[in-house]
């Protein structure tokens, strides 16, 4: 490797003198590259230092009003991140507990975070998500009251109106223990069940609900009650505790069902989860909203499996990969096969999704089952069908089948640039002016285009059809 390529050997050989001027040079007009080094030379202090200058940044953060738009969100992402990785690298290895206290700390931020920005793409929210798995690695080594812990808990929960708190019960459950979660429990079950407080009404006033502010209250705690009794009780492996949340029409929801199922299987109680499944399937047949291949049907499949339903589970994959064309169906169905009938099952099942109407999804069955012999016969069979708007699977591929098949590479690139002009879509023309030139290159490879028309007709027709297309033929023709 040269020497002059940038990596940490090559760097560290300028020596720090170097090096040290480099980063003010680096970091001059940038005010988060400043805050990184300024963290960096207090690491060098030990934890409690760093504690307090991180407990600082925090403090600026909470007095910061401006609005953010999404530039500076994505800075304020990166110095995020780059305050946990701090926490996590400098304060948790030497001080578990000053660590956990910074999280927390840090997670209540939120609020004032997401009230000046737009978190539409979910990145601050992965932020103080992560928090929470840092959390529950340092809640094992700290010591604490499991009770002042669980009443922590919960006030932390109840008034998180960012979710910034979501996962901190899994978290913290082994430092809870069988104590702090049994008060938890109790402290929840109080909290829910005490009137609103004008303030809690006041907020909800607002909104204008159809229901009486103390109703909406009521509900809101009930909510966020029976999730906080769901984690207790996955922590402490109660199913019934955590099947008691629900009514018996709720257990016939797919995704509660799928849900509650899972976790009668860990306890090895397959019975009583396939009856919760098969009542949700039943309702679900009967609802025109019906999801094949959904989690509730993998978890009907593990039942099956577990009860030996051996030929009953062949006939639900079969039947899941006839309406969905799901590969993972098939694949696991084709395992349950004897020696030699996998083969025989899986060219009935091409043959299947050779024959299915939706072209573009048989298509792109065959190229991500690797049968490109297959996805090439069905372009030839079937180009009239093609639909070029489906660029993605299109694209995808004619990129699969250049190598072996250039002619039906070159109808999936020819349906995309059809649509494109008789479109007028003016925003893909550089798009099809590369397909059209892949065109060209695959045309040296093609020795019989059978019915379809060769290169030089395929463009002399294109420009007879879209000739005043200037855009694009600019980009053609350079």
């Amino acid at each position: 490797m040269s020497n002059k390529t940038l990596n940490t050997d090559n760097l560290e050989k300028l020596g720090p003198e170097i090096l040290a001027a480099l980063v003010m040079d680096l970091v001059q007009g940038s005010a988060a590259l400043q805050r990184r080094a300024r963290m960096e030379l207090v690491a060098a202090q030990g934890p409690k230092d760093m504690a307090v200058d991180l407990r600082k940044r925090f403090a600026s953060l909470r007095r910061s009003t401006s609005y953010l738009d999404w530039r500076k969100q994505r800075e304020l992402v990166k110095d995020l991140h780059g305050l946990l990785g701090l926490i996590h690298v400098y304060v948790m290895q030497d001080d578990a507990q000053e660590a956990f206290e910074l999280l927390w700390d840090f997670l209540q931020l939120a609020p004032t975070i997401h009230e000046h920005s737009d978190d539409s793409n979910g990145a601050i929210g992965d932020v103080f998500h992560h928090a929470v798995y840092l959390i529950g690695k340092a809640a094992p080594q700290i010591t604490i009251n499991p009770k002042t812990l669980a009443e922590r808990i919960l006030e932390a929960v109840s008034n998180a109106g960012y979710a910034e708190f979501d996962g901190i019960i899994p978290a913290t459950a082994e430092a809870l223990g069988e104590e702090g979660l049994e008060h938890l429990k109790k402290i929840t079950n109080t909290w829910a069940d005490t009137p609103p407080t004008p303030g809690e009404m006041d907020e909800y006033k607002r909104f204008g609900l159809s229901s009486t502010p103390a109703e909406a209250v009521r509900r809101a705690r009930q909510s966020t009650c029976s999730i906080i009794l769901a984690h207790i009780a996955d922590a402490q492996g109660d199913v019934d505790a955590y099947m008691a949340r629900y009514s018996p029409e709720q257990l016939t929801y797919r995704t509660i069902a799928s849900d509650v199922a899972r976790r009668l299987i860990a306890a090895e109680r397959v019975q009583e989860a396939y009856a919760i499944v098969c009542g949700a399937m039943a309702r679900e047949a009967e609802s025109s909203f019906a999801m094949f291949d959904s989690d509730l049907h993998r978890v009907f499949e593990d039942c099956l499996e577990k009860l030996g339903k051996r030929d009953d589970l062949k006939a639900h994959l079969w039947s899941s990969f006839e309406q969905t064309l799901s590969a993972r169906a098939l694949r696991k169905y084709l395992k349950l096969l004897p020696d030699f009938d996998d083969i025989e099952a899986e060219e009935q099942a091409l043959d299947l999704v050779a024959a299915h109407p939706r072209i573009c999804a048989a298509l792109g069955f065959m190229i991500d089952w690797s049968a490109l012999d297959r996805a090439a016969k069905l372009v030839l069979l079937r180009t009239d069908e093609l639909d070029g708007n489906n660029y993605m699977t299109l694209t995808r591929a004619a990129d699969a089948l250049d190598a072996g098949y250039p002619l039906a590479a070159t109808l999936l690139r020819r349906a995309m640039i059809e649509d494109t002009l008789g479109g007028a879509k003016s925003k893909r023309y550089g798009h099809a002016a590369r397909h059209l030139a892949q065109c060209q290159a695959s045309d040296l490879a093609i020795d019989d285009y059978a019915d379809q028309k060769p290169h030089s007709r395929f463009l002399d027709i294109l420009r007879q059809k879209h000739g005043r297309k200037y855009g694009f033929w600019g980009l053609v023709d350079g």
